[in-house]
């Protein structure tokens, strides 16, 4: 694994050297969006989406160099390992949670796959089948890649999907479905029955879904500055667009015909993970510095990295504070 991480922040390196001009542009248009949004500035849906295909277009990258390409941190369940080994410990806990019948014989759904990393440990573990979408072409690009690389190509199938759309599967065909990070900090209140009833059809009868999901904890209140100021710094670094209470995406869950068997805080913080992440960057600030010296590294990238701190920052003392919760865990069952 330690060379795998070395040769994939190699990638991550190469890929920011060579990037577009458009696409780094992009990247940047997209944040100053998401931080005009925190500001009340009004959006449409497909304006935010564009947003966060653009972002996560470059952020994927230049997270992979600092041993986040899974694109989420984990509770800290075990403080003597590291993120990587934690997020391993939170899937596991999650595909406990779907309580497969026949692992073997299933077909699971990760909604927002990223990278396909995930999926890829699912299918490891069951022995099944796993089936992702994500809205970044850039990221699916690099999923179907890795599946051919480990010889699971007829186990692994990847596409380009969005969350506001139907879901491009057949009803009743799933036996469970997952996702970390990667749904509820995307809709608008008003768009989350939509969603939910589309998990809903999907699912066979009797099957679950289960996640790790940023969500607001009941404490955080929109009406205390100090809570709000936080969100505005974070929310852009997580390249979210939206936030929701637990509460609001359950009753979702319920209106759509599923009974919720679990809604509770994660089992352990994420802020000491995020604070060797943090380290981590400060670290790596110093060779892209040295990078963009000789011209290798555009100066943007030191930009970027000095918001993604920022914003983290913000985010432990949200975290400290119990206002957010980065995996908060739901547990949601179609009825037999």
């Amino acid at each position: 694994m330690d060379w795998y991480r070395i040769k994939t922040a190699y990638v991550g390196l190469k890929r920011l050297a060579t990037l577009p001009e458009e696409d780094k542009q992009a990247c940047v248009d997209a944040y100053r969006f998401f931080q005009r949004m925190q500001a009340g500035e009004e959006t449409k849906t497909e304006d935010e989406t564009k947003a966060v295909a653009a972002y996560y277009k470059v952020l994927n990258n230049m997270l992979s160099v600092f041993d986040l390409e899974k694109l989420y941190i984990p509770p800290q369940l075990d403080d003597a390992e590291g993120l990587y080994a934690n997020q391993l410990l939170c899937e596991r806990a999650v595909l406990k949670e779907l309580n497969l019948h026949s692992p073997e014989e299933s077909h699971l759904l990760d909604m927002g796959c990223g990278r396909g990393r995930i999926a890829y440990h699912f299918a490891t573990m069951t022995g099944g089948q796993v089936s992702g979408y994500n809205i970044d072409p850039n990221q699916i690009e690099n999923a179907v890649d890795w599946a051919a690389q480990c010889g699971m190509s007829d186990r692994l199938h990847f596409k380009v999907g969005d969350h506001h759309d139907p879901l491009a599967y057949e009803s009743e065909t799933l036996d469970g479905c997952f996702s970390f990070q990667a749904v509820w900090p995307f809709f608008k209140k008003h768009e989350l029955d939509a969603h939910a009833a589309e998990m809903y059809r999907v699912l066979k009868p009797g099957t679950r879904y289960a996640c790790s999901e940023y969500l607001l904890s009941p404490y955080f209140d929109w009406n205390n500055e100090e809570h709000a100021a936080l969100h505005r710094t974070y929310l852009p670094t997580l390249a979210a667009t939206q936030s929701m209470y637990p509460a609001d995406v359950c009753a979702a869950l319920e209106r759509a015909g599923f009974e919720i068997l679990l809604s509770a805080p994660s089992k352990s913080e994420a802020w000491p993970l995020c604070e060797q992440k943090r380290d981590l960057i400060l670290l790596g600030r110093r060779v892209v510095r040295a990078l963009e010296a000789i011209r290798v590294l555009p100066p943007w990238v030191e930009e970027s990295l000095e918001l993604l701190q920022t914003g983290g920052q913000a985010w432990t003392d949200a975290e400290k504070a119990k206002i957010a919760d980065l995996n908060w865990r739901i547990v949601a069952e179609k009825p037999a």
